[in-house]
């Protein structure tokens, strides 16, 4: 956050001080009371299960200088910023910081994608901090308030802002981008996440497409060779287009991608001449992809590209609940990667389990969320998947997951909730088995995992 007065934010924000507006707010914005900082801002968010007006005293307690809010708040022992809109002026805060940094030399990188924006957007913040002070999404903070709420914890020291950009519609990266113009924009792949939603892979593909239409002519578009539809998105920018892939046109190409006998990734990238073999620390093949898109992202703000390859071999995973590998007292391999998914996420998942641990392997999928009318469908091509694969068993977690295991056929059972699960893992699993716990974040799946631990 750059220091700005109460009156100062107020005006950048339309908003109107009730109490001492001469007060510097120094430290980073929250939406949470219990992470508050002292000299920093909370935004009383309401949502659907909490209104952060509930909490604006809470946060004073906890030391912020001021709330963004909109209503007064009588007796409130902190002065505040009434406005219309929490989020939008959260928004408009943040285009205010981020117009002042990038005058200073700061430089934006964002990225979107059906899947993979969470992985890739750690390794690039990897691959970046060597070169200077770095900030990155806290976990998967890629909405209308998170995006914000990234922005606001730059300072003029930092050199570099990942952003990660997410869309449920036509539109909403296109307004993003309006907070936080980038200099460098990825697109990973265009898949079935959120279908439902977007009422087709060409639709998502044209909300996807909105990040590079951001760019200025002097930035950089990197796109993803091998999907077709982010191909197409070429046409779309001004901008110069860096492209990645296993495509032979690529500018970061992947030449070779394989496990390793620990289930890494081990690959080949070719870039410019030159060729780096490194093996990646985290679990699936699907980081194949993930770690081109990071490298060419750092090879298009000037990093080298050798470099920023060989610094893929200590990328370890920062998020949680993201294939996440546990061992637990009487041998089993839990690997939970509880925290989403989407078909093709959940195919890579049950594909790395089937190439690591073959008939060991034991898939515990909860459902799928937001797929519409291809919900059915889509779950059941999970299971098919899981039964040519070889695996042992596969259990689905509650009845929206049930057409898993009906299409994984023998190996499949259908489980009510986490508890049944819990309780027929234990009866089943043996020493040297390996777990692999999966599902759309609402299901909370990770429980499954945690009891197994």
């Amino acid at each position: 956050m750059i220091p700005l007065t109460i009156d100062d934010l107020a005006r950048v924000v339309d908003g109107r001080v009730v109490g001492d507006g001469s007060t510097a707010v120094t430290a980073p914005a929250v939406i949470d009371s219990r992470e508050v900082q002292p000299g920093g801002l909370f935004a009383a968010l309401s949502g659907e299960h909490a209104d952060g007006h509930d909490f604006v005293a809470a946060a004073a307690s906890g030391g912020a200088a001021v709330a963004l809010v909109e209503r007064e708040l009588p007796g409130s022992t902190m002065p505040l910023v009434v406005v219309s809109d929490v989020t939008a002026a959260l928004g408009r805060l943040a285009r205010h910081v981020h117009d002042v940094l990038s005058a200073g030399g700061l430089t934006t990188i964002a990225l979107t994608g059906s899947a993979g924006k969470t992985s890739t957007k750690d390794l690039l913040a990897h691959l970046l901090e060597a070169e200077g002070p770095t900030v990155a999404p806290q976990g998967s903070f890629n909405n209308e308030w998170g995006v914000p709420l990234t922005v606001l914890r730059a300072t003029p020291a930092t050199r570099f802002l990942v952003v990660e950009m997410g869309a449920r519609g036509i539109g909403h990266i296109a307004t993003l981008c309006a907070i936080t113009p980038p200099d460098v924009a990825a697109v990973l792949n265009v898949g079935s996440a959120h279908v439902g939603e977007f009422g087709g892979l060409d639709d998502t593909a044209r909300a996807k497409g909105e990040i590079v239409e951001a760019l200025a002519p002097t930035g950089t578009a990197v796109l993803n060779l091998d999907d077709v539809r982010v191909r197409a998105m070429a046409g779309r920018t001004r901008a110069h287009v860096l492209g990645f892939g296993q495509d032979p046109t690529s500018d970061v190409r992947l030449t070779r991608l394989e496990l390793d006998p620990s289930g890494f990734p081990a690959l080949t990238l070719e870039h410019g001449g030159r060729t780096v073999d490194v093996v990646l620390p985290q679990l699936g093949l699907h980081h194949g992809a993930n770690a081109a898109a990071a490298v060419s992202m750092a090879v298009a703000v000037g990093i080298d590209f050798t470099v920023a390859a060989e610094r893929l071999a200590s990328a370890a995973a920062r998020s949680p609940h993201r294939m996440a590998r546990h061992v637990t007292d009487d041998g089993v391999v839990v690997v939970d990667d509880a925290y989403n998914a989407n078909p093709e996420s959940m195919a890579a998942a049950v594909s790395w389990l089937a190439a690591a641990a073959g008939e060991r392997g034991v898939a515990v999928l909860g459902p799928m969320l937001e797929l519409g009318s291809e919900s059915e469908g889509l779950h059941r091509a999970v299971g098919e998947l899981a039964a040519r694969s070889g695996l042992r068993a596969v259990v689905a977690v509650g009845p929206e997951a049930a057409p898993i295991a009906e299409a994984a056929g023998s190996i499949g059972t259908v489980v009510a909730d986490v508890t049944e699960a819990v309780s027929h893992l234990r009866a089943s699993l043996r020493r040297g088995d390996v777990v692999l716990v999966k599902a759309s974040r609402s299901c909370r799946l990770e429980r499954v995992a945690d009891a197994l631990r």
